[in-house]
This record gives structure tokens, C-alpha cells and sequence, in this order.
């Protein structure tokens, strides 16, 4: 069964920065289209960033130059690096894989 595990998440100043770490198992991220997406209170889960197996990235206008997603193979793990946070930020954050499996989520919270 496929497994995703997130950490990093926590709380932070606005103007800060965090780094999420997404690690796979029973799946390579390196074959795999990987997505962080988000959840915040009321609102609908959304999609942040995601990679592709041959490296192609894809950014929410909202997060665009401000956060980065990349992944290290030989960890097999992707990671999502958040910079310039703001407040509305503030969400459960998700790792999924191929559209189809999804980690237990972990929280940012941004504070102003």
C-alpha cells in the first residue's frame, strides 16, 4: 500500500518560511506526478504545486514565486519549500500521489 507522510508544517510569522516534506513509500516520486495541495477551514481542498515524472512544475497563481516544489530521489521524497507566508497561507497541507493517494495532511498556520 502506498504511503505518504508529511512533516515540516507548524506555526510561522508572516514573512517567514517552512519547508513540508512529503515521504513515499511502495512508490517512486520519481516516476510519479506529486502534488501538494491544501485545506483550509470552510474552504475546498486546492491544489498549491506539483511535479512531474520528468521534472515539470505547476503553481497555484496564489503561491507562484514565493513557494517551490522539488523532490530528491534518492530519498523518494518531495518537498514543498514555502517562503514570503502570509496569513491566508494557513491550511492543512497535503502530499498526494498520482492523483490517488494522499498523505494524513499537516498544519501551517501564519500568523499576521
Amino acid at each position: 500500500q502506498v504511503q505518504l507522510v508529511e512533516s515540516g508544517g507548524g506555526l510561522v510569522q508572516a514573512g517567514g518560511s517552512l519547508r513540508l516534506s512529503c515521504a513515499a513509500s511502495r512508490i517512486l516520486v520519481s516516476f510519479a506526478t506529486m502534488g501538494w495541495y491544501r485545506q483550509a477551514p470552510g474552504k475546498q481542498r486546492e491544489l498549491v504545486a506539483s511535479i512531474t515524472s520528468s521534472g515539470s512544475t505547476n503553481y497555484a497563481d496564489s503561491v507562484k514565486g514565493r513557494f517551490t516544489i522539488s523532490r530528491v530521489n534518492a530519498k523518494n521524497t518531495v518537498y514543498l519549500q514555502m517562503n514570503s507566508l502570509k496569513p491566508e497561507d494557513t491550511a492543512v497541507y497535503y502530499c498526494n500521489a498520482l492523483s490517488n493517494y494522499w498523505g494524513q495532511g499537516t498544519q501551517v498556520t501564519v500568523s499576521s
